[in-house]
């Protein structure tokens, strides 16, 4: 008989989805999942992810973790919206649900700031050989291996390869790794040129919320087929 966590039964498992920001779960909070499955929103950046993984596991262990929100392409082949996954061995009826609605394995590397240019896209591909970067996954999954809880990362891409930021993030962040609006403000009155670029960006970075949040329902529930852009098959 498999295991409780093998087989993931819809109601009996408890989830925890753990996001960096509100704007990555915003749709999947909204999305029709198990009541078992329970989210948190940790703040950006390794130091938050180990505070905020250690404090939902405070308020209630789950059976499994799944860490998930955007990351930057580092491969050409991985386009906006595109969803990419890592999981332990232990989920792997979750991995081929992922698989069913659209997603596809990718390698992660952890990065303490954002990629914001092509040219450190490049060299963090040049230099580890990765797809994807993001900022929360790792900690949170050393975390979960030391707890003995299976862990898996899913990520939806905000930004290609080739495609700068619109903005120098990483200037607007406040010690605890929080984007200053003040600065956001500052950096947009000095460049309103760039407003067009900073628009077409919010709304890349919620379709590609949306598309994450469709296949993590999707695999969490076991209900639908599609692929990575959202499209029925």
């Amino acid at each position: 008989m498999s295991s409780p966590i093998h087989s993931l039964p819809p109601v009996a498992a408890r989830v925890l989805v753990c996001f960096a920001v509100r704007e990555e779960a915003v749709f999947f909070r909204g999305a029709a999942v198990p009541p078992g499955v329970v989210t948190c929103v940790t703040g950006m950046g390794a130091r938050n992810a180990a505070t905020g993984v250690r404090r939902a596991f405070a308020a209630e262990r789950p059976d499994w973790v799944v860490t998930a929100g955007f990351a930057g392409g580092l491969d050409p082949s991985w386009p906006t919206g595109a969803v990419a996954f890592d999981a332990d061995p232990e989920l792997v009826e979750f991995a081929a649900r992922l698989r069913t609605a659209g997603a596809r394995t990718g390698r992660f590397v952890h990065a303490e700031r954002v990629a914001v240019t092509v040219a450190e896209k490049l060299e963090l591909r040049r230099a580890t050989g990765a797809e994807l970067v993001e900022m929360e996954s790792a900690v949170i999954r050393a975390f979960c291996r030391e707890q003995g809880v299976p862990s898996a990362t899913v990520r939806v891409v905000s930004d290609p390869a080739g495609e700068d930021l619109p903005l120098d993030f990483n200037a607007l962040m406040t010690p605890d790794a929080r984007i200053s609006l003040p600065r956001l403000a500052l950096a947009v009155a000095r460049s309103p040129g760039r407003i067009p670029r900073l628009l077409q960006f919010q709304r890349q970075t919620a379709a590609a919320a949306q598309n994450l949040a469709r296949t993590l329902a999707a695999a969490l529930t076991g209900g639908g087929v599609g692929d990575s852009h959202g499209r029925r098959a």
